[in-house]
């Protein structure tokens, strides 16, 4: 994971867990979506931000999500590995595992960074 991504990655999955302190769980998962858009392609950071929302939807009581983001943890890194994530799936039950999504213009920016310019 290139050094900017990473700090990007970092910061967002920090300021979910001070949103889950404070109890505000909806800002919470919006930056657990937001650390999951940009761990796809990285098997580890997208294993860690599924365990992250795993614990989320316990501390939350929000079971559909919980038992949502089983398969998740199962797949996300051999996702990752064949390059098979869905580009910009937010990484929640409320979507289909397979389904890509837009990614935001902020994130887009920070990915730009990972891949080399096509020649």
């Amino acid at each position: 994971m290139h050094p900017t991504l990473r700090a990007h990655f970092d910061q967002e999955l920090q300021h979910a867990s001070e949103s889950q302190t404070r109890g505000d769980f909806q800002t919470a998962w919006h930056f657990l979506e937001r650390a999951h858009v940009l761990s796809q392609a990285h098997a580890w950071p997208h294993l860690r931000v599924h365990g992250a929302m795993f614990v989320w939807a316990w501390r939350s009581s929000d079971f559909r999500e919980l038992f949502g983001q089983l398969p998740r943890l199962l797949l996300a890194a051999p996702g990752s590995w064949l390059g098979r994530a869905p580009l910009g799936n937010t990484g929640g039950s409320n979507v289909g595992i397979f389904t890509p999504m837009p990614i935001p213009e902020d994130l887009q920016a920070v990915l730009r960074h990972e891949s080399p310019p096509a020649s």
